[in-house]
């Protein structure tokens, strides 16, 4: 029995979801099916509005950027179903991820966001940069105004890298110190 265009899609981001460690957005995604031209933007949507509706994925959304991860319960239908994903179509994905993985592991690993803050006036902007599940920095920082709080936003994917490493060399160059005194 020939399978319907809409569960191929299913199928096909379940299997793009299981394949990495962190969560893809809904552009990477996408980007993926409009590229390879595979389905329309609107199809794509109602699948991935489809999958969270039966519990297959889950999103999480930070500053209007959707994030998409895998539940158990899609991870058990992916490994039931994957044989289904005609094998070009896997290929296709494989060779996309392969190509991308860095980049849409960087992407989604570099995050900010702000909120106003407890008082009321001021704005607390929050940077991370998380591998996987693990968190490799994640500062706040209080500013004055909701306009600065997304300009440093903005900024940080850019910035990020630097500004870890900075962290990073100030902290051991520290800690240098403290092993001279103790000689």
């Amino acid at each position: 029995m020939a399978m319907d265009s809409l569960t191929l899609y299913k199928f096909m981001t379940l299997y793009m979801l299981n394949k990495v460690n962190f969560p893809l957005t809904n552009t990477q995604i996408s980007d993926f099916f409009l590229d390879k031209e595979y389905t329309t933007y609107f199809v794509f949507q109602q699948v991935i509005t489809e999958l969270l509706e039966a519990g297959l994925i889950s999103a999480e959304t930070v500053r209007n950027t959707s994030y998409y991860k895998i539940t158990d319960s899609g991870i058990e239908t992916v490994e039931l179903f994957s044989d289904k994903i005609p094998v070009a179509v896997v290929d296709d994905m494989d060779i996309f991820l392969i190509d991308n993985k860095y980049e849409m592991r960087n992407e989604v690993g570099t995050t900010s966001d702000y909120y106003l803050s407890a008082n009321g006036q001021d704005y607390i902007v929050t940077c991370q940069i998380k591998e996987g599940s693990s968190n490799l920095i994640d500062i706040n920082i209080t500013v004055p105004s909701e306009d600065v709080a997304e300009i440093m936003c903005n900024n940080w994917r850019d910035a990020s890298q630097d500004i870890y490493s900075i962290i990073m060399k100030t902290l051991m160059k520290q800690e240098k110190k403290q092993d001279k005194k103790q000689e």
